[in-house]
């Protein structure tokens, strides 16, 4: 027996049965996409809306195009969602979301979510109360109303975003 022939079969018999196997995880594991890429590292937003609200469908969908998840639920329940969520009575609008520990109350642009999402500011959440013509969902032809989103904490109202202001 030569010595390179002694050395193949130690490896066969020992470890090809291993780097077969590491070789196989590998391959499958790179195969797989991960959670992340598979939701398009989009998050998850649950949001409540009323079963008459035809403008919170359009909210939705706004958000949707702005790449992120959505959780639906049509409830006739808005005002105990509020509540629960702790969102101030005249902080109010016609739908409530929730994302990351925040609460999205009402016709808030993406743009505002996702720039909540990125500082992460100790507060309850966003609102922009009422139903702002010209917000994401509330579109009327030419209209576009300047309107205020807040940031909202159990004491306070802040200001976070203008839009629509000349």
């Amino acid at each position: 027996m030569t010595p390179r022939t002694a050395l193949k079969f130690p490896l066969r018999t020992s470890l090809y049965p291993l780097m077969v196997a590491i070789c196989a995880t590998v391959f499958f594991w790179l195969m797989q996409p991960s959670a992340a890429l598979a939701r398009g590292n989009s998050p998850q937003l649950t949001v409540y809306r009323s079963p008459t609200c035809g403008c919170c469908k359009a909210w939705v969908a706004h958000m949707k195009s702005a790449g992120f998840q959505i959780n639906d639920n049509v409830t006739s329940q808005m005002e105990n969602i509020r509540q629960t969520y702790g969102v101030p009575e005249k902080l109010s609008s016609c739908h409530t979301a929730l994302i990351d520990g925040y609460v999205v109350e009402g016709h808030v642009p993406a743009a505002d979510v996702q720039r909540l999402l990125s500082e992460k500011p100790d507060v309850i959440g966003l609102t922009a109360p009422g139903m702002p013509a010209g917000a994401p969902g509330m579109e009327m032809d030419n209209r576009s109303d300047p309107y205020t989103v807040f940031a909202f904490t159990p004491n306070a109202t802040l200001f976070f975003a203008n839009h629509n202001h000349s």
